[in-house]
């Protein structure tokens, strides 16, 4: 494990139970917390974040399975590989505190729930369903197209599936989508750098984002038990299908706060970027600070 001041970024890894490589970002200096990535994302997606928090603590930020700088995905992965991951960053560190955004809200929510030294978790939006929801009936067709090589149509397939596309972008065909998709990739990776994780690369991520979604749906009351502190955070134009799992764990969780940051959306805690202009880490950081350093 390497050292960083405040300002300077440096790398490490763990090894997963599975002996599975996972790599992160360090910086800063104090007590240790993580933040986890969501989907389309890397772990320099909350570098701005990290670096708001990093004259007060270490904050270390892993690539999740299958992207940088981090291992691929076994053949049973679930959530349980999340836990182990995770567990192999905090052992390592000390980490008592984790952040998580959509996905790896659910993430940093069964850490608390299932490892007695995470004593405080903010997530941001988490991807919560209800039992049989449709927000992951796309996951097959998504497949599908991946293994086809059809990455555009597989984009197309989980972006409407999730009902992410604005409503006036719905009613183009199919194909037109398709199509704007290779060409939004097809420009990205002309500009890549050798660094650089694009969509393309990024893609085949958002299946087991998708995997997680369907494990977790349905498992609102298993969160009774949670003893950590708990931070809820979300955007005034976050998605509105995940609004309800902020208002259930509100009411389900023993020990949380609520936050609704004004204005801001899905994003808001990320990096601002061509694919995230609405990002406002800074905002979002003053709240998280206050929360991580409350007694």
């Amino acid at each position: 494990m390497t050292t960083s001041t405040a300002t300077e970024m440096t790398t490490g890894s763990v090894v997963s139970r599975d002996g599975t490589r996972i790599g992160y970002l360090q910086v800063g200096q104090g007590p240790a917390v993580v933040l986890l990535h969501g989907s389309m994302e890397t772990a320099r997606s909350h570098t701005a974040l990290a670096l708001a928090l990093a004259d007060t603590f270490t904050v270390y930020l892993p690539d999740r399975r299958g992207r940088g700088m981090s291992g691929q995905y076994p053949a049973g992965y679930g959530m349980r590989t999340e836990l182990e991951d995770l567990t192999a960053l905090v052992t390592a560190t000390g980490a008592e505190m984790v952040f998580g955004v959509s996905a790896s809200g659910l993430v940093a929510l069964e850490a608390a729930r299932t490892m007695p030294s995470i004593r405080k978790v903010a997530v941001y939006e988490p991807a919560l369903l209800p039992a049989g929801s449709k927000y992951t009936d796309w996951l097959p067709r998504f497949d599908r197209e991946m293994k086809a090589g059809d990455t555009a149509a597989a984009l197309v397939t989980s972006l409407l599936g999730l009902e992410l596309m604005p409503p006036a972008i719905k009613v183009v065909p199919r194909p037109v989508l398709k199509w704007l998709s290779n060409l939004a990739m097809k420009s990205e990776d002309k500009k890549a750098g050798p660094d650089t994780i694009t969509m393309r690369a990024l893609a085949p991520t958002v299946y087991y984002e998708g995997v997680l979604l369907a494990e977790m749906s349905g498992k609102l009351g298993t969160f009774a038990g949670v003893q950590a502190e708990v931070l809820l955070m979300g955007g005034s134009k976050g998605l509105a299908f995940l609004r309800p799992a902020l208002d259930g764990l509100e009411q389900t969780l023993p020990h949380s706060r609520r936050i609704e940051f004004a204005g801001l959306d899905h994003g808001g805690s990320a990096d601002v970027s061509s694919a995230n202009r609405g990002g406002k880490p800074e905002v979002v950081g003053r709240e998280l600070r206050a929360f991580l350093l409350q007694a």
